[in-house]
């Protein structure tokens, strides 16, 4: 009874994802982000410096700050600390008491807490559409898309999406921003969505699909990465700031390292990591940049770096 201890994974990759039987498109008018029981009390039973519980909370992180961005109401689930027997219900015989042993764990995660503006939902069950008002809320909000990121993948997020489809809900299951108990766990999650009831996407699937990549790779491009990275606006990152004291860390320099790397352009994590400005890398990475990405006066942009 109670959920097990979990070894650290590694995280599904993009080439490792299942086939979607369906080609389903996120549409950000029409999109509703999920971020499901991400409690603190659910991630004690990872080791939280190792694979997938760095990798989880870091998509996690992207995502949602590109949806915030792109106006896509974010939700979040939470079991709550308290529960009477008959409130936990058949949960009691199959899990436990759960979180009311342990009610001082109940909080979202430090590094995901939810904003003003944002929904949090109790949920009493594996499906966040079950005792709530998920449903109800996105057709006041006249959103027909969920996108699905949290824990775990084989048992709430699994049954959310499925419940979703049910009601005519497109699923759209974000498989290195989920985790689960084992990666023969995650993998069937991920199947049964892809086959039976959603589409599978990765974080960076997500992003793209709401607006990533698109634009030319400049001075301002770099500004508006690193920001969504901190969790800041743009306007409050200038060229001369230390990087470090606006909340930079290795976790997030390595994520930077990898955009940087699919946009083309050459560079490692020691090469940002003895600099600590946005002026200084810019600096560093503007002769690195691939033809399709040079801005048309580079001269000028060099020139308008604000101290």
């Amino acid at each position: 009874m109670g959920i097990p201890s979990i070894q650290p994974y590694f995280m599904p990759r993009k080439d490792e994802l299942p086939n979607n039987r369906m080609s389903w498109t996120l549409d950000p008018e029409r999109a509703v982000l999920l971020i499901h029981d991400m409690q603190q009390y659910f991630l004690d039973y990872y080791d939280n410096q190792a694979s997938p519980v760095v990798e989880l909370l870091t998509n996690i992180r992207q995502v949602r700050a590109r949806c915030t961005a792109r106006g896509i109401p974010v939700v979040y689930t939470m079991q709550p600390s308290e529960q009477t027997p008959e409130e936990r219900g058949l949960l009691l015989e199959f899990w436990g008491p759960g979180l009311t042993a342990r009610p001082h764990r109940h909080p979202i995660v430090n590094e995901l807490a939810p904003g003003d503006t944002d929904t949090v939902l109790t949920k009493w069950r594996y499906s966040a559409f079950q005792r709530t008002d998920l449903l109800g809320l996105m057709r006041r909000w006249g959103r027909d898309q969920l996108i699905i990121c949290g824990v775990y993948a084989h048992i709430g997020c699994m049954l959310t999406a499925g419940e979703a489809f049910m009601n005519d809900v497109q699923p759209f299951f974000v498989a290195d921003a989920t985790s689960d108990f084992t990666r023969n766990w995650h993998e069937m999650a991920m199947t049964y969505v892809a086959q039976r009831c959603g589409v599978v996407l990765s974080a960076r699937d997500v992003l793209d699909a709401l607006g990533e990549g698109r634009a030319p790779f400049d001075l301002e491009r770099l500004r508006s990465e690193v920001a969504e990275l901190l969790e800041l606006s743009a306007a409050e990152i200038q060229d001369g700031d230390s990087l470090l004291d606006l909340g930079l860390d290795s976790i997030r320099l390595m994520t930077l390292v990898e955009r940087l790397r699919n946009a083309g352009i050459e560079i490692s994590f020691v090469d940002l990591a003895e600099r600590a400005t946005l002026g200084d890398w810019w600096e560093l990475l503007s002769p690195r940049l691939p033809q399709a990405h040079r801005p048309r006066s580079q001269g000028e942009e060099m020139h308008g770096v604000r101290g």
